[in-house]
């Protein structure tokens, strides 16, 4: 056991306690993988448990108004960008897993406001804790596939009263800086929004009195992307001549889906598929944000035995492949 002098020096004594802080490799923090759908629609959220500043010891008061930790995040980019050019996806730093404080670029962020620090609870206790950061993106970002990345250096510099003794009597100062840099990375995946329609050939007596239903599938998909559409065989097995049918019971009724206006047959492999320099409208690899249109028709065959009265349905699969 420590003794203590009497008088004045027992008072510091019994009272004491130290705090120090250190700047430490940080933790990066990534996004992920996102798609290039939700990059542009939602926001996306990340963090990190440690921003570079690391904490021990305890106070046995606030800090007080001559203290701080000051923060001053600085980079030779505006954003996330793939090799430090081209589209940017802008995000937003954050002191806490809120929007209340936002850490501005370039300017000093004092954590001892706000009562910062002593809410992570860095200086209680003698466990090393670490100050941790919150990112947030913003909405709006076009951008082609691609795995995004921003250098950020992280600048602290902390001044406060690292031990107290008995009546608040501040018995020195940790005063210190350091910078560390810390990189922040998101991957852009590809991604497409479809919409297809469906399609209704009607009623008819006979197989011969079905007509041509002419139709369209828009497809929007990352910005930049080359990508091609395949129409699936339908969900009933397909005929011995490789058509598509409908069921309705134990019947068929056979048809198939034909490429723009013609005749030949849009299916899921090979050739048989549409690239995006196809379409009818925007050809062209993606937009992001633009639709491209692809023209088809469907028509039944009239060579058939025309099979019983019934309503017959068949789900045809839309699948984008990059």
């Amino acid at each position: 056991m420590k003794a203590c002098l009497a008088g004045v020096l027992a008072l510091a004594c019994a009272g004491g306690a130290n705090a120090a802080c250190t700047v430490t490799t940080p933790v990066a923090p990534t996004f992920g993988q996102v798609s290039s759908v939700l990059v542009r629609t939602t926001v996306q959220s990340t963090s990190t448990s440690n921003a570079a500043l690391t904490c021990t010891g305890s106070l046995l008061t606030l800090l007080g108004s001559g203290d701080h930790f000051y923060l001053t995040v600085s980079s030779n980019q505006t954003g996330l960008q793939v090799g430090g050019s081209g589209p940017v996806i802008g995000y937003t730093l954050y002191a806490n897993n809120s929007t209340a404080y936002p850490i501005a670029r370039g300017a000093q962020f004092d954590f001892a406001r706000n009562s910062l620090i002593d809410l992570l609870g860095l200086l209680a206790g003698s466990a090393p804790k670490s100050v941790p950061l919150y990112l947030q993106t913003i909405v709006g970002s076009n951008v082609p596939a691609g795995l995004y990345t921003e250098t950020l250096t992280l600048a602290w510099s902390w001044n406060y009263c690292s031990g107290i003794g008995v009546g608040a009597i501040c018995l020195g100062r940790d005063i210190g800086s350091g910078s560390m840099n810390m990189v922040v990375n998101l991957q852009v995946t590809n991604d497409c929004q479809i919409t297809a329609p469906s399609i209704n050939f009607g009623s008819a007596p006979l197989v011969i009195g079905f007509g041509t239903v002419n139709s369209t599938i828009s497809v929007s998909c990352t910005l930049g992307s080359a990508y091609t559409v395949g129409l699936s065989d339908g969900g009933q097995p397909i005929s011995a001549g490789g058509r598509r049918r409908m069921l309705s019971g134990t019947n068929y009724l056979a048809y198939d889906l034909f490429k723009s206006a013609g005749s030949v047959r849009w299916g899921s492999t090979g050739s048989s598929r549409r690239s995006s320099s196809d379409a009818e409208v925007n050809p062209g690899n993606g937009t992001g944000t633009g639709s491209q249109v692809f023209n088809f028709n469907g028509k039944v065959y009239t060579d058939q035995v025309t099979p019983p009265v019934g309503a017959y349905v068949d789900n045809v699969t839309v699948d984008v492949a990059f």
